[in-house]
């Protein structure tokens, strides 16, 4: 008999791909209305084992490398990156993975034998300084858990083989995700031994250490879930043969070690969403074939309930792993709430076999998924969906969330917009976590919670109220100085205004009503000036005597040769999502442009104008720049929306009825689907690539217009007529003006110059 589990995953992947029809969420504003304030649900307290939490609002984990020192000791950034979160009123707080074996798994540690990732494993002195995080996280009435891991296994980076001659591990023989060239041995049954003991000595000195408890990361394709998941463990023979044994072996050795009354809270994805997410291709493509045998939903659910027998306290549950990447790391366009039913699913679960925590009480359950919009998440607690909410880059978008949600200042709350910059490609390009709209985390040691006074307060002049121009202002206003802001447009947001024009973009459109309020707030609490539809000029800003001027004037489109006198009519990428009518006159559109605005756009025209749209890509990968999960869910998306994707094309000329172009046929070009497969950091050498080959063929695609999403140039006039003419005695270009870059600079540059103001 089919039961409702069986579908569950496939409906949430069509409901994802499908889900914003027409203006449904072009303007997401009610999601931050507060509507159902008092929180009642969202802030009543939540037992978990013996301890319980002052709410019921977590702080999902997320990978704190880079912050901590060489031994793996949790450095002051790290700890005030937490106490922040605390002070805001989250009633638990989760760290990012912390490995516990780090001499089984090579791939976590650096060089030179560095941590990469904070270690628990060691001296007093790593112990320390846990001890000090747990301490300033209970200071605030918060608790505290540590998130521990074996190990990465074949999802860890495959430099170990070149760096330390090892190779990586895994549960049995796996390619490596970043080059499947690399092979992950199998770990041996002493190594595993190791992993046991390991485990529950850290989850012992976490204890000692004041830690409140221990999260096991068992989700998305880590090396626990290797063990656990039959699509990666194809072991044949001895204990670990059953995928099920290493969690609940982990389990019970914490138990052993810790006692009955610490709390113990697994995480878990209730479906790898493979066969959900590839269909057939799971079973004839070469990078994915091997692991068609993925644990079913069904098997999730009767290992939950064998875990929370073994000891476990407390569930998190979503979906994903890293071929499916898009799913743990849910980019801006997936709907709110996304895992409510995968969290449910589980409850139900429960409550259906009457399966239970140690005290008798039901199982907390908790969800995660974009739940950063209160209403949401506690009509979500009202309905039973689930027992507590995890938010993770909620919480740095605006650490004191829970704060302001519970007095009731929704407006206040500093919106995640799905980018990934700051939390997830900060990290693959080498960085440490930190946020697109809030630039003070991951810097909360730097920058103090409340702005300085200035003192020797200024007249300072902004010029442009895109996200640099309005951070800015309002910072430099905070700090005492007098502040005018000049917008050339009556309305502020500068390209964020193109950026939030396609349904898919509630979240930036979100953060642009949020810059609206924090503007006016600092124009009613701060005296900050705005003169809308004033286009400044050296010329008018000498006069008024400014003693600095911040030039925030953003980028200009590029436009590409091929679209003067071209024989068809054309448009930019940015005057189409400002305006969509200048499309309709045309069915068949090519987009000229495959990186994120390209795509954008194209997606815009084919879902919600039902367009026929082509996108021409010059290079051989879309999307290049994009986060792995913002790039992974657009493309696949597109891709099951008809949108034809023609990468590795050099367009050659423009016809009267379409393009003619040269694309490379050669067989080298990746396919834009195969969103399985990693774009690699471009410091990262693949001894394994392909040598590059060009077999150019010539494509005619038919279209009635061609819309241009090329890139912008900065737009710098201003600065350099400013510095002419000397207008101030200071003069400084932020954002795009100085370099074309993405909110996460502009907002980064801004707070920087108005802190040092």
């Amino acid at each position: 008999m089919t039961t409702p589990s069986d579908t569950l995953v496939s409906e949430l992947l069509a409901w994802f791909d499908t889900w914003p029809r027409g203006a449904q969420a072009s303007a997401a504003d009610w999601m931050m209305d507060g509507s159902l304030h008092p929180y009642d649900h969202l802030f009543a307290p939540l037992t978990v084992n013996r301890l319980t939490l002052a709410n019921r609002v977590i702080m999902g984990p997320m990978g704190n490398l880079s912050m901590a020192d060489p031994s793996g000791r949790p450095s002051e950034r790290m700890i005030a990156y937490f106490e922040a979160r605390a002070r805001g009123g989250a009633g638990l707080l989760i760290s990012g993975l912390v490995p516990t074996s780090p001499a089984i798994d090579p791939s976590v540690i650096q060089p030179g034998g560095f941590a990469w990732f904070p270690r628990i494993d060691g001296s007093r002195a790593v112990l320390a300084g846990w001890r000090d995080l747990a301490e300033a996280v209970h200071a605030h009435g918060s608790r505290f858990f540590i998130q521990l891991t074996p190990g990465l296994g074949r999802v860890g980076s495959p430099e170990c083989v070149t760096q330390r001659w090892k190779l990586p591990v895994s549960a049995s023989w796996n390619p490596n995700f970043y080059l499947p060239q690399v092979p992950c041995r199998p770990l041996l049954g002493m190594e595993i031994a190791r992993i046991l003991r390991d485990t529950g000595q850290a989850a012992a000195d976490a204890m000692a250490a004041g830690i409140d408890g221990v999260q096991l990361h068992g989700h998305e394709g880590y090396l626990l879930e290797q063990f656990a998941n039959p699509a990666f463990n194809r072991r044949r023979f001895g204990r670990h043969a059953d995928p099920e044994r290493l969690g609940l072996d982990l389990v019970a050795e914490i138990r052993r070690r810790c006692g009955p009354g610490f709390p113990i809270m697994y995480r878990i994805d209730l479906s790898l969403a493979l066969r959900a997410a590839f269909g057939e291709r799971l079973e004839s493509e070469p990078g994915l074939r091997r692991f068609r045998a993925e644990r079913s939903v069904a098997q999730t659910l009767a290992y939950l309930g064998r875990l929370v027998a073994a000891g476990v306290d407390m569930i998190d549950v979503d979906l994903g792993c890293y071929e499916t990447w898009w799913l743990p790391h849910p980019p801006g366009p997936m709907p709110p709430g996304a895992f409510l039913r995968v969290a449910r699913c589980v409850k139900d679960h429960f409550a259906a076999h009457g399966i239970t925590a140690a005290n008798g009480a039901p199982v907390p359950v908790a969800a995660i998924g974009k739940l950063g919009y209160p209403d949401i998440a506690e009509a979500a607690l009202r309905d039973g969906m689930c027992d507590a909410v995890l938010l993770a880059r909620p919480l740095l978008a605006d650490p004191d969330w829970p704060r302001k949600a519970r007095a009731g200042k929704v407006r206040a709350i500093i919106p995640c917009i799905g980018d990934h910059e700051g939390c997830l490609n900060e990290i693959v390009r080498g960085g440490h976590i930190q946020c697109s709209v809030n630039p003070r985390t991951g810097f909360e040691a730097t920058y103090p919670a409340e702005p300085t006074r200035a003192r020797r307060p200024r007249r300072i002049a902004v010029v442009g109220a895109g996200p640099a121009g309005v951070t800015a202002a309002c910072l430099a206003a905070a700090r005492g100085h007098a502040v005018t802001l000049f917008e050339a447009e009556a309305r502020i947001g500068g390209w964020l205004r193109a950026g939030s024009a396609p349904a898919i973009k509630f979240d930036v459109a979100n953060y642009l009503v949020h810059l609206g309020h924090r503007l006016a707030e600092a124009m009613r609490e701060d005296g900050l000036t705005f003169r809308p539809a004033t286009a400044a000029s050296a010329e008018s800003l000498k006069a008024e005597g400014f003693d600095a001027i911040l030039c925030c004037t953003g980028s200009k489109p590029l436009l590409s040769p091929l679209a003067r006198d071209a024989p068809l009519p054309t448009a930019l990428a940015v005057e189409v999502l400002l305006d969509p009518r200048r499309v309709a006159g045309a069915h068949r559109i090519v987009v000229v442009g495959g990186g994120e605005v390209g795509c954008e756009t194209a997606h815009m025209l084919a879902f919600e104008h039902g367009k026929a749209v082509t996108i021409v890509e010059q290079a051989d990968t879309f999307m290049t720049a994009s986060c792995t999960a913002n790039r992974g869910y657009l493309l696949r998306t597109l891709a099951r929306q008809g949108t034809r994707l023609l990468p590795a094309a050099r367009i050659t000329a423009l016809r009267p009825d379409g393009i003619e172009a040269m694309v490379n046929t050669s067989g080298i070009v990746p396919e834009p689907e195969a969103v399985w497969r990693p774009v690699l950091p471009r410091n990262l050498h693949n001894p394994f690539a392909r040598r590059s080959v060009l077999a150019e063929s010539p494509t005619f695609v038919a279209a009635e217009m061609v819309v241009f999403a090329t890139g912008l140039t900065p737009d710098g006039a201003l600065q350099r007529a400013c510095l002419e003419q000397q207008a101030a005695e200071e003069v400084l270009g932020i954002g795009d003006c100085f370099r074309v870059g993405r909110i996460f600079d502009a907002t980064k540059a801004a707070y920087a110059v108005a802190s040092a103001l």
